[in-house]
């Protein structure tokens, strides 16, 4: 099926300080993978290289048909259409409710007809089970209502690949249990998701590959 993820002898740093090095990695479309280690392991460090919050240094890294070494930054934004970015914080805008959350993102990556946005935002509420709170404001939401919200802002753009970054961390065990069956559907649809987590009971429940950030590098199990 072709690798979504390559990352060929890389390294991944934080300012001048190198976390993890001798990094070799391929993820296909559609694989559901796991990201673990202990706080301070460099999951964080890894996920914001793959999404160009940091730069790729050394080593080969490719992700979404772009190679993150030759990455300017005038290209990140067309980078972040191809790939979905969910975090631990939700990190919505609470002045405004979940409708312009989402339109939002869709006018930033370029889309200007109204009524075509105005059917994406419907079809994606209607995939995250939230179609009903297309008026209602963030901070009205539940935790996993908002976390669902922004796993929708993650998918606007039919990306290939989701990188989450604890995105349970915040919810309680039926809540995050909600999360991982909407990651299973979108898994389903051949998105490929790469998540980094502390919640050992979810690996166990939908078991999958993982990675384990260890002793300054990765260990693949399947």
């Amino acid at each position: 099926m072709g690798s979504v993820i390559s990352i060929k002898n890389g390294s991944v740093f934080q300012g001048d300080n190198r976390v993890l090095k001798n990094i070799n990695l391929e993820i296909e479309r559609g694989e559901f993978v796991y990201l673990i280690g202990k706080s301070g392991s460099g999951k964080s460090t890894l996920l914001k290289t793959l999404y160009a919050d940091l730069p790729a240094r050394e080593g080969i890294f490719q992700i979404a048909g772009f190679n993150l070494n030759e990455m300017k930054k005038k290209d990140i934004p067309f980078l972040r259409r191809k790939i979905g970015i969910v975090f631990q914080d939700f990190q919505l805008l609470y002045d405004r409710d979940v409708e312009q959350n989402l339109s939002f993102v869709l006018e930033a990556t370029g889309w200007d007809d109204a009524q075509a946005i105005s059917r994406r935002i419907d079809d994606i509420l209607k995939l995250v089970g939230l179609q009903d709170k297309r008026k209602t404001m963030p901070y009205r939401l539940s935790g996993g209502e908002q976390q669902g919200v922004a796993i929708a802002r993650a998918l606007l753009n039919n990306p290939d690949v989701i990188l989450a970054d604890e995105p349970t961390g915040n919810l309680d065990p039926d809540t995050s249990t909600d999360i991982m069956k909407l990651f299973m559907k979108i898994r389903d649809q051949k998105t490929t998701i790469l998540m980094a987590t502390h919640n050992y009971n979810l690996i166990i429940k939908y078991p999958s590959t993982v990675i384990n950030c260890t002793d300054g590098t990765i260990r693949l199990s399947k």
